[in-house]
């Protein structure tokens, strides 16, 4: 299926792109989330004429990562779980824990930027999470998981 960009998507193009996708991946995930528009003319006209509004809206995006981003590159995160005298908790720290715990802390950070490329962390000690927080923006911040005994 053809589409047109309008919003800048890694690995796939840039704003105003007409590239072409698998269709269960329009359908289901570029089209809903408003991330892309089918590639009809009518549509290649109407997004002619937004295109400076569309690219002032990325800019601001991209700006507000940016910020967001020089703040949170090297910040420390304390997380105190339940571990057992070997180091290992007692569950584990998710992407969903992480981005709870820097939302407290004032960030704007949801579950989908944390990336944990090797899954939830499961034992005591200090880790590097990556963020990402725009096609173009990746903050790396450092996770102190701190065991309490029980």
């Amino acid at each position: 299926m053809q589409v047109i960009l309008l919003e800048k998507i890694g690995k796939l193009g840039d704003l105003g792109e007409v590239v072409k996708v698998r269709d269960g991946y329009a359908r289901n995930y570029l089209i809903p989330q408003h991330k892309a528009r089918r590639a009809t003319k009518e549509a290649i006209a109407e997004f002619e004429t937004r295109r400076a509004e569309l690219e002032k809206q990325q800019a601001e995006r991209l700006a507000q990562a940016q910020s967001l981003g020089e703040k949170l590159n090297g910040y420390r995160l304390e997380m105190p779980q339940k571990a057992g005298v070997d180091g290992r908790l007692f569950g584990s720290v998710t992407s969903m824990d992480i981005a709870s715990a820097l939302s407290e802390a004032g960030f704007a950070v949801t579950k989908q930027q944390v990336r944990l490329p090797q899954g939830s962390l499961k034992a005591v000690g200090e880790y590097e999470v990556s963020l990402h927080l725009h096609a173009d923006v990746d903050a790396v911040i450092v996770v102190n998981v701190i065991g309490e005994m029980v």
